[in-house]
């Protein structure tokens, strides 16, 4: 071919037969028009060559050919090579395209300024962006928009409002954008402001996304009041029929604490989508209200919508926080119907809810059937062998992972961490720690530091502990403290103790643990006026002892204890299988702990007190309701004390049953006489 001026690229050659006949075709046909055939074919062809590459996304080849053009194509082609540009975020093909309509001598308008404006912005290029709408002679609503949004998108909301301010009108694409921007970037009360400033504009309207926008603000603050206002807003002006606008109200109300307002909402809703649906689930779950949220997601499985991963993820952990077993279980079982990807993090949740749930082996199941486990999987059963009283494993895991390839954050090595508190290895532990830093080039938080001072304090090595804590970079929080108080309470050192429980006080001093536990060490040194004192500064403050609450699920029933509980209709049997409970222990060999009762009363008494804790009134519920052999299951709310986890091993041991304990901090599991923690928690 000769018949341009300008070397055509190889990658030319994949044209058809059909489209260089055209092309020879054209060439006859200028022999009868009266302008230079040459002329001509230049000035069409080239705008075809590039129109074609264009539309094969061929962008590299198009922007190489317009090289080598000296006179300027049409707008159009211009206008095709810089939408190309920007879908591909191709940033320096762009500024060839830019550059070649300078030196071309083409003058572009409007139009063809705002595709570059819109290039740019797209491929991050602020600076490029403005240095083109500061050269521009004319500009429209598309110009001042593409920027403002481009800025507020990114964070620069001070230039994205200083270009708001400034310009001669605005639309609803120019509220939104700014509004959204502050929104997004954690400036919803500016957001609001100018919200109220756009309803008392006389040209503007809200449409869907501006209120939408708005009532993420009034979410994100929280500020019902707000809510509601823009609620009225939406009415009178006939968003309320919008589903998207639907459910931005109902993720408000549910945010701003009006649970039963947003589930009205949502009821309301016509056509919900799975979205709809997992966002009216997790809500009951973020408001503390699990059976509300378990009894919606099973009406959401008879819906016909399918759910998706963040459905799934949303209810697993939920059965995790709350050690819904079964429902995890019955979760399990649909997913794998339905079929389930093993590369999805609920494939992750599911590792997750098993740990939690205490049932290690189906974790260890379910990751093993995962292709690449990611970090959270990882992490989750790694935490979950040391709560699970399986620290060893915990740490074989751990390096599996580092020979995976896989790199551990500062979670993992929370767990690790964890991992050899349970198992007391302390050297161990150090040695990890101080491999966050060297090893793993990752900053050391305060989560590793209150791991790392629960370890030292419990194996009562109180002068390491302290020179870590007077070396740390960032101020001790209140994990820490409590870490440093529970070791102390182990070891009875009472100087210590009082610096941990001073440093509490001055935190949280509304947290009746710290008087507790100082109260507890004090009674075991037979302090009694100094733990009167603390029970005095407890009342001057109105701290008042959190109850120590155990359940167990019998036949899908729910059944609750507190200390000395006698509201359960079955009490009577309780107390009395208890009393007999005792006589065989002390047979056994069971001596009442009674150094952390709490009164200066006679030891008699004591062990009155101590019989008739939560955890056993729960235990022994379980054994008198469930034929022989059955593994009994007790969730406390707090750490079980040091009396009930003797007399739950004798108890095991007893009755020939495995008793499993969930408490706030790990899962003990009892059997025979002893317990997976190694009396070490």
């Amino acid at each position: 071919m000769k018949f341009l001026n300008f070397k055509i690229p190889h990658s030319l050659s994949l044209l058809s037969p059909r489209r260089t006949y055209a092309f020879s075709s054209q060439k006859t046909q200028l022999n009868k028009h009266p302008l230079s055939h040459k002329t001509f074919f230049q000035s069409n062809t080239k705008d075809s060559l590039i129109s074609h590459l264009c539309d094969q996304k061929r962008l590299r080849e198009a922007v190489q050919l317009l090289s080598q053009i000296d006179q300027p194509p049409s707008a159009s082609i211009y206008s095709n090579l810089i939408q190309l540009c920007a879908q591909h975020r191709a940033l320096e093909e762009g500024k060839k395209v830019h550059a070649h309509t300078k030196v071309s001598g083409f003058v572009p308008g409007v139009f063809i300024c705002n595709r570059f404006l819109d290039m740019y912005v797209k491929c991050g290029s602020l600076r490029d962006a403005q240095k083109v709408f500061d050269e521009m002679r004319e500009r429209d609503l598309c110009s001042w928009n593409t920027m403002i949004s481009g800025y507020a998108k990114v964070g620069k909301l001070d230039e994205a409002r200083n270009l708001f301010d400034e310009m001669p009108e605005r639309d609803n694409f120019s509220w939104t954008a700014m509004i959204s921007g502050y929104v997004h970037h954690a400036r919803p009360k500016e957001a609001l402001e100018l919200y109220r400033m756009m309803l008392r504009h006389e040209n503007s309207k809200s449409n869907k996304f501006t209120v939408t926008s708005a009532l993420a603000a009034s979410a994100a603050i929280p500020n019902l009041r707000m809510g509601k206002e823009i609620h009225g807003n939406i009415v009178r002006i006939g968003l309320d029929s919008d589903e998207v606008v639907w459910s931005a109200l109902s993720d408000m109300y549910g945010k701003c604490g009006s649970i039963e307002e947003a589930r009205h909402i949502f009821d309301k809703m016509v056509d919900k989508d799975v979205v709809s649906w997992t966002a009216m689930i997790d809500k009951y779950f973020e408001d503390g209200r699990r059976e509300k949220g378990f009894d919606l997601f099973s009406k959401f499985m008879r819906s016909g919508i399918r759910p998706n991963d963040f459905t799934f993820a949303g209810v697993l952990n939920a059965c995790a926080d709350h050690a819904a077993e079964d429902l995890g279980k019955q979760v399990h079982g649909y997913m794998t119907r339905i079929g389930f990807d093993p590369f999805s993090f609920a494939a992750s949740a599911l590792v997750h809810m098993y740990s939690k749930c205490g049932n290690i082996e189906d974790a260890k199941r379910v990751f093993k059937g995962m292709p690449r486990p990611d970090l959270v999987s990882w992490t989750s059963l790694i935490v979950g062998y040391a709560q699970n009283g399986q620290p060893n494993e915990a740490l074989k895991l751990f390096e599996l992972l580092l020979k995976s390839g896989t790199q551990p954050d500062h979670i993992t090595f929370v767990g690790v961490l964890s991992a050899c508190t349970h198992a007391g290895l302390v050297d161990k532990g150090l040695e990890y720690f101080h491999s966050i830093k060297e090893k793993h080039g990752l900053k050391h938080t305060a989560d590793h530091y209150a791991c790392i001072i629960d370890l030292l304090a419990r194996a009562g090595r109180f002068g390491e502990a302290e020179n870590i804590i007077d070396k740390m970079p960032m101020k001790p929080d209140k994990f820490l403290w409590a870490s440093l108080l529970g070791g102390c309470r182990i070891h009875r050192n009472l100087e210590l103790a009082k610096r941990a429980a001073e440093a509490l006080f001055e935190i949280e001093p509304e947290n009746p643990a710290t008087y507790v536990t100082l109260a507890n060490i004090y009674a075991t040194a037979g302090m009694w006026g100094e733990v009167a004192k603390v029970r005095k500064a407890m009342d001057d403050k109105g701290v008042v002892k959190k109850p120590g609450l155990s359940w167990i699920e019998i036949k899908r029933e729910k059944h609750e204890f507190l200390v000395g509980d006698k509201s359960h209709p079955k009490s009577y049997d309780i107390h009395n299988f208890l009393g007999e409970l005792s006589k065989q222990m002390k047979e056994k060999g069971y001596v009442p702990d009674t150094n952390f009762v709490l009164h200066d009363v006679e030891e008699e008494q004591k062990e009155q007190n101590l019989s008739y804790h939560s955890e056993k009134l729960a235990v022994a519920f379980g054994i008198i309701s469930t034929p022989p052999g059955t593994t009994i299951r007790v969730f406390k709310n707090l750490r079980t004390c040091v009396d009930c986890h003797t007399a739950i091993k004798f108890i095991s041991k007893i009755v020939q049953r495995k008793i499993i304990v969930r408490d706030s901090n790990r899962f003990h599991y009892f059997e025979d006489g002893s317990c997976s923690c190694g009396d070490y928690w």
